[in-house]
C-alpha cells in the first residue's frame, strides 16, 4: 500500500509542476527555446543517481519513493504541455488578436484545450515512470514497499516473491494507464478520428 501512495503522491507532484512549467514554457517562445534543452540535459541524468542524494538529504523512508517519482515523470508532462501550446498555429493566434483577444485569452480558450491530447498523452506515459521511480527508490532505500519487498526476497532467493512483485507492478500500471486512457476519450474524442 505504501508503494500505491508513494506512486500517487510522486505523480501528483510531477503532474502539478508539469502542467505550471509546461504552460509556463509553452506561453513564451523565448522561454520554450531557453527551457527546452536544460530539460533534455536534466532528463538524461539516470534518476536512480539521485536517490542516494535525496536518502542523504531525507532519510530513508517515502520521501525519496516520492521525489524520484516525481523526478521521473514530471519531464515528459512538461514538454507536451509546452509543445502544445508552442504549437499553436500562428495564423489562428493572429485571427484571435484581431478579434480583440489578448495573449492570455488565446492560451486559457485556445492553447490549453487544444494542448489537452498533448498532455493526455504524456500522463500515460508519465504514469508507468512514475512506478519505475517509485520502485527504483524502494529497492535502493526503503524499509518497505514493493520495491524493498522484491530486494528482500530475492536476497532470500525467494524468486516467486519477486516475480510477484513484478507482476503486481505490471497491473498497477496496466489499471492506471487505461484509466487515463478512458479519461483521454471523454474529454479529448473531438480529437481523435472516430
Amino acid at each position: 500500500m505504501a508503494n500505491l501512495l508513494d506512486h500517487a503522491d510522486g505523480f501528483g507532484l510531477g503532474v502539478a509542476v508539469g502542467l505550471v512549467l509546461g504552460f509556463i514554457i509553452g506561453s513564451s517562445r523565448f522561454l520554450y527555446n531557453a527551457c527546452y534543452p536544460l530539460l533534455v540535459g536534466f532528463n538524461a541524468i539516470p534518476k536512480v543517481a539521485f536517490v542516494p542524494i535525496l536518502v542523504v538529504w531525507f532519510g530513508i523512508g517515502s520521501v525519496p519513493a516520492i521525489l524520484t517519482a516525481f523526478l521521473i515523470c514530471f519531464f515528459p508532462i512538461v514538454v507536451n504541455v509546452a509543445t502544445g501550446l508552442a504549437t499553436l498555429e500562428p495564423e489562428m493566434e493572429d485571427v484571435l488578436r484581431v478579434l480583440g483577444a489578448r495573449r492570455m485569452d488565446v492560451l486559457l480558450k485556445v492553447g490549453l484545450p487544444r494542448s489537452l491530447p498533448y498532455f493526455f498523452a504524456s500522463l500515460k506515459i508519465a504514469i508507468t515512470l512514475a512506478f519505475v521511480g517509485t520502485v527504483v527508490s524502494e529497492t535502493v532505500a526503503s524499509n518497505q514497499g514493493i520495491g524493498y519487498l522484491m530486494m528482500s526476497a530475492g536476497s532470500q532467493m525467494r524468486m516467486g516473491l519477486v516475480f510477484a512483485g513484478l507482476l503486481v507492478i505490471s497491473a498497477m500500471a496496466m489499471v492506471m494507464y487505461e484509466l487515463f486512457a478512458q479519461l483521454e476519450k471523454r474529454m479529448t474524442a473531438w480529437a481523435h478520428r472516430s
